[in-house]
């Protein structure tokens, strides 16, 4: 596979800059645009992001690469009001808007923000976003209660792997990088015959991690190890009927020691941690088009998943508060020691009907195109914790299940003004049973939808006004040192008002896509912590989901590009977010009525340039941008605002090319997680901030051919 590196060039720019989300039309009515279009896929229909009526961010294949980006963490901060939490190694929770989890322990959660990889659910286990030979990640923000139901009530998260080729073509990507950094991905597809084509790709990341184990004298103990296979097959089973299967296998064996006791990159801990997952999964796709009236979908996935997460709770080795080495003798020998791993079972099972119909069978005097659909979904988790500090082995079991129908219309009222309406009743059951003798069934039926008037004022320009009802399911927690009060919480249901326009501009050299949103949250799903002393003077963190009163989130979005030349394309995206709880106390009785959320930033940005000198070198400067943020809601202690520098220069030939590149530059530390609680021996079990630092400055070199 080659390309003339004038397109080579072209595309890159176009794609990392999303110069490309200007409407089909344009692009065939102007012979002089070579702009390609980016669409939407993961909608009940494929359009235009440019024409979408909704706040939402494509991250494409170019933008991969221009960061050299192993992972949805390292690429997510281009999508404005879009925030991260570790919670363990690798970037596993994300909040949008505000909105979103931060960390999983013993009890069951239902997740705010969703993410499905090749029509396969992985949410609430989102460290395996790897991101070699993706073909672009959608990012929706605000909620999705018509087309994904209880786990979009904040936003989604869809990804979407390369598909089969009609012709032979590869890829082989070699990159090495600081901290004993290297990968290596390769990619095939091509004809398997004449009605099937396959694609295969597989990658392997190695890296020693950003953390030192000064007491063991090891550099890699919060090392990654990740392995990723997946297969694709696209079959034309006849005229009328296709099959597309996807079948995957994630290998990740990472390390997990991650904080210190001087907040530094220096850890202390002598039985390290760990964070693994192994995942195989599956998915079918058949679309038939046999029927006059409408296409039919149906779609089958499954994934099992065995993960475990562990660390040394007292990040801190045997001795540490000894006489000979601690600074103040009124603490000697204060210091405890013990570990506290996971180990889960996860099943998930979905399948899926939906009906789409044609065009030119349009209902209401052939003005609207309908969807409807039913969906299903199983998903079981097994659950076993070791701890040093409980009599015996914790073990859970926790079957969920979820049922849902729906329906969407798309009318066309006139020549410029379009209405969507959507619906989706879904029942949510649960049956939790535990070794604490804490056996609990949960069932809720929850309704949510959308309407959305949109106006194309022009060929150009749209308008849209939205009002979105989201929900997530209630729940149980399960810890056994909890009060009965605190045992159960509700569901959470979240209204959102949304004002939109987008815009191409400059002969579509140019686009502009904003909106202001305002978010109604009902019976708010927060999580609150408990710390109880040991009787010796030791702490045990205890968290919990309850629920707040309410809540209101509101803010505005804007992502835009300019292709100001040949040479030069500036480009840049813009959060401003504003939140509070209403009525809420917390679990330490502290009324947080009228304080911001949990890692909700008032701003973030990106804004970039893109230089062509000449069309074999590529260079490109960037900035990422993030305001403070509380970590917790259960504490006052907060993030401090950081901005990112970022660089890379590529080299580029027919069916090659080299790129230098570098991420936090001027090396900024920051953190992505905080607590607040005692956990030093040295200064008696003095509470203090203590963080999860993000990626240091981080450099390398690839290469990449394709063939």
């Amino acid at each position: 596979m080659t390309f003339p590196k004038s397109a080579i060039c072209l595309a890159i720019t176009a794609s990392i800059f999303n110069v490309t989300a200007f409407a089909e039309e344009q692009a065939s009515n102007d012979t002089n645009n070579n702009v390609e279009t980016i669409t939407v896929t993961s909608d009940f229909r494929q359009q235009s992001l440019q024409k979408a009526p909704v706040s939402m961010s494509v991250l494409t294949d170019i933008d991969i690469k221009q960061r050299n980006a192993k992972h949805l963490e390292e690429l997510i901060a281009i999508s404005p009001n879009v925030n991260f939490a570790s919670g363990s190694q690798r970037a596993r929770y994300y909040q949008i808007r505000g909105i979103g989890e931060r960390s999983q322990f013993k009890e069951p959660i239902n997740p705010s923000v969703g993410m499905i990889i090749d029509e396969i659910d992985f949410t609430g286990i989102g460290s395996v976003a790897s991101l070699f030979d993706v073909k672009q990640a959608e990012v929706f923000r605000g909620p999705q209660g018509t087309r994904f139901g209880a786990n979009a009530i904040a936003g989604m998260i869809n990804i979407t792997t390369n598909e089969p080729t009609e012709d032979f073509e590869g890829a082989v990507q070699l990159g090495v990088g600081n901290y004993n950094t290297y990968d290596l991905g390769v990619a095939l597809s091509g004809p398997a015959s004449d009605s099937v084509n396959y694609r295969l790709a597989v990658n392997q990341s190695n890296s020693d991690g950003y953390m030192e184990n000064v007491h063991l004298q090891r550099d890699d103990t919060n090392n990654r190890d990740e392995l990723s296979i997946r297969g694709k097959l696209a079959i034309e089973a006849s005229n009328d009927l296709t099959i597309d299967l996807a079948g995957f296998y994630f290998d990740f064996d990472n390390g997990y020691d991650a904080y210190s006791l001087d907040n530094t990159r220096e850890t202390y801990s002598d039985e390290p941690g760990f964070d693994q997952q192994e995942t195989a999964a599956f998915s079918a796709k058949f679309n038939y088009q046999g029927f006059d009236s409408a296409t039919v979908l149906v779609i089958i996935s499954s994934s099992d998943s065995d993960l475990a997460y562990g660390y040394d709770e007292d990040w801190a080795y045997v001795g540490i508060s000894d006489p000979a080495v601690i600074e103040n003798p009124d603490y000697a020998y204060w210091e405890y020691t013990s570990t506290d791993h996971y180990y889960r079972d996860k099943a998930v099972l979905t399948s899926e009907l939906r009906a789409i119909s044609k065009q030119g069978q349009e209902i209401f005097n052939g003005s609207t195109a309908w969807v409807a659909g039913a969906y299903f979904k199983q998903d079981d988790e097994d659950l076993l914790r070791q701890y040093t500090y409980a009599d015996g082995d914790f073990t859970s079991t926790n079957e969920r299940t979820s049922m849902a129908a729906y329906g969407q219309l798309d009318t066309q009222l006139s020549e410029r003004w379009s209405l969507i309406s959507g619906l989706r009743i879904e029942n949510y059951s649960a049956d939790y049973n535990n070794s604490d003798l804490f056996n609990d069934s949960i069932d809720d039926t929850m309704v949510g939808g959308k309407l959305v008037l949109s106006y194309q004022q022009s060929q150009d320009s749209l308008w849209y006004a939205s009002i979105n009802r989201g929900y997530k399911a209630g729940g149980h927690n399960t810890d056994g040192t909890l009060p009965e009060d605190l045992r159960t919480f509700n569901p959470e249901y979240l209204l959102n008002y949304e004002l939109g326009y987008k815009v191409s501009l400059l002969d579509n050299s140019a686009y502009v896509r904003s909106s202001v949103f305002y978010m109604d949250r009902e019976d708010v799903q927060v999580s609150s912590s408990k710390t109880i002393e040991r009787e010796d003077g030791s702490s045990e963190f205890i968290s919990y989901l309850g629920n707040a009163a309410t809540g209101t989130n509101y803010g505005v979005e804007v992502e835009a590009a300019w292709q100001l030349n040949n040479f030069v394309n500036v480009y840049g995206s813009f959060g401003l977010l504003e939140t509070e709880f209403n009525d809420f106390i917390n679990a330490e009785g502290e009324s947080l009525d009228g304080r911001e959320q949990a890692h909700a930033p008032n701003y973030q940005f990106n804004v970039g340039i893109n230089i062509l000198p000449t069309e074999n070198w590529l260079i490109n400067l960037s900035v990422d941008g993030k305001d403070s943020f509380y970590f917790s809601d259960s504490h006052d202690e907060q993030s401090e605002s950081v901005a990112l520098l970022n660089a890379s220069i590529a080299y580029i030939q027919d069916n090659w090319q080299v790129k230098l590149w570098g991420r936090n530059l001027t090396d900024k530390e920051y953190a992505n997680r905080g607590f607040y609680f005692g956990n030093d021996p040295r200064d008696g079990y003095t509470a203090k901030q203590y963080t999860q630092l993000s990626e240091p400055l981080i450099f390398g070199a690839s290469l990449d051919y394709q063939f």
